[in-house]
């Protein structure tokens, strides 16, 4: 897979680091109960289709980008940094 360093350009996925879903998770309140805090730290969704992962271009500029990829076709659909991202939501 080659993914798209918004900043270094086309690279092998080796170079990066893959952290997780880019989609912040809920953290339960200290006194949720162990279902709740099980649920948290174990459970993750793994949908067949597209999605957005967070990724570090560990061996290149060390920039975070979101990838947005089809976890059925493998494509890779669009990169972005995740700074910007986070800018554009505020």
């Amino acid at each position: 897979m080659r993914l798209k360093c918004p900043l270094c350009g086309e690279r092998d996925r080796r170079e990066f680091y893959y952290f997780g879903d880019a989609v912040v998770l809920a953290r339960p309140d200290p006194d949720a109960g162990i279902s709740a805090w099980d649920d948290y730290l174990h459970n993750r969704d793994n949908p067949a289709g597209v999605t957005r992962d967070l990724w570090q271009h560990e061996a290149g500029c060390a920039a975070w980008i979101v990838v947005t990829r089809d976890t059925v076709s493998h494509e890779v659909l669009d990169t972005a940094l995740a700074s910007d991202l986070k800018r554009a939501m505020s």
